[in-house]
């Protein structure tokens, strides 16, 4: 067990690039070599597939006066960072997960402009309890029910244009499946883009965009509901 240390601040935006090296070293290459939330595919088609996920904490960082994804996620994932780090009321350092999930927030931003949220999911010894983050860092725990998600998979990197693209390719392949009137409208999230890789990855980069969908919506069109 890695011995706990007293957080040290970090300014911020300036000491961004600092957390991004660290995290490069400590993100696994591969998906599967770090934890990430447990799931099992009820449907998939070719180009997404549907995940049946039980009951998770994650750590959340809402952005909501940034107006762009791509400085929302480095932004939220500054302050997630320092939280691993020790910047918690125990002082505990935590390991870093998989994925780094950033939803969009319709109508929470400036001008009722979309807001988002950047997540951490907690590795499974912290689930039940999750250390408390120091009051500055501005974090709050998402406790998220058992719910159904629908996943496309995307490589490249995750940035404001592509993300977009990728989601209403994924609303596209779902009006034409079995999942067509599935979307899960109490969802406070339009949709979540899930990061897998190191920022300074290049090649083999592996990326989500998730909807919430509605199980049990789908039990008239024949697929099995949970």
């Amino acid at each position: 067990m890695a011995k706990q240390q007293n957080p040290i601040p970090i300014p911020m935006p300036l000491s961004l690039s600092l957390p991004l090296v660290l995290v490069a070293l400590l993100l696994p290459a591969a998906r599967g070599a770090a934890e990430t939330p447990q799931y099992t595919t009820v449907h998939a088609e070719s180009d997404f597939e549907v995940r049946l996920y039980g009951d998770t904490v994650w750590m959340s960082a809402p952005t909501p006066d940034i107006p762009s994804f791509h400085v929302a996620t480095k932004l939220g994932f500054h302050r997630l960072f320092q939280y691993l780090m020790g910047a918690n009321l125990n002082s505990s350092r935590i390991r870093m997960t998989t994925p780094v999930l950033t939803s969009v927030v319709p109508g929470a931003g400036p001008l009722r402009s979309s807001a988002y949220s950047v997540r951490l999911y907690l590795p499974a010894k912290f689930q039940a309890s999750p250390p408390v983050p120091l009051p500055e860092l501005n974090l709050h725990l998402d406790r998220w029910p058992g719910h159904c998600v629908a996943a496309r998979s995307f490589s490249g990197r995750a940035r404001d244009k592509n993300v977009v693209e990728e989601a209403e390719k994924l609303a596209m392949s779902l009006s034409r499946s079995p999942w067509a009137n599935s979307t899960d409208y109490s969802s406070k999230s339009a949709y979540s883009v899930a990061q897998y890789s190191s920022p300074f990855r290049i090649i083999g980069r592996v990326n989500e965009v998730w909807f919430d969908v509605n199980c049990r919506s789908t039990a008239a069109a024949g697929v099995e509901s949970y």
